[in-house]
């Protein structure tokens, strides 16, 4: 899982980008990592302060890994009996906050869900049934950028 390269394409947009030079842990953190691939044309947007580094640490070191992330919701509800299928449905569309947007984006490949989301996604279904055998659609390794 550690062969994948991470490049500029990779970087969400809006993600903060770290220039302290000197930081200790800076070839393992994804904001200083993500700061090297910046484009030559690129003059602004959002950034760390030095500041953030104190007493030996920096409060947004994010470290530079792979993930197992996943999408689709075909076999989610499946050990879930038919009677609570709606109610699980909707405690699952809670996560996700308002609206179908991003429900709909993640069962559908547009949205990945990170290690994080796929845990909560699966206390809800095992609040309603048993989780044995069940699984998203899909997963993929991609980099971590959830914070």
């Amino acid at each position: 899982m550690d062969n994948k390269e991470l490049t500029y394409k990779d970087i969400p947009m809006g993600y903060p980008l770290c220039f302290n030079n000197n930081c200790a842990k800076k070839d393992c953190c994804m904001h200083y990592q993500a700061r090297l691939l910046l484009p030559e044309g690129r003059h602004y947007g959002p950034a760390i302060y030095p500041t953030a580094w104190q007493d030996g640490n920096c409060n947004y070191f994010r470290e530079k890994r792979l993930v197992r992330k996943a999408w689709g919701f075909t076999k989610l509800y499946h050990n879930v009996p038919q009677r609570q299928k709606a109610e699980a449905r909707e405690n699952v569309h809670a996560i996700f906050g308002r609206g179908n947007g991003p429900y709909y984006r993640a069962h559908h490949g547009e949205l990945m869900l990170s290690p994080k989301q796929q845990n909560e996604i699966m206390k809800i279904i095992a609040k309603f049934g048993s989780t044995e055998g069940i699984s998203f659609d899909h997963y993929v390794t991609d980099w971590d950028f959830d914070y």
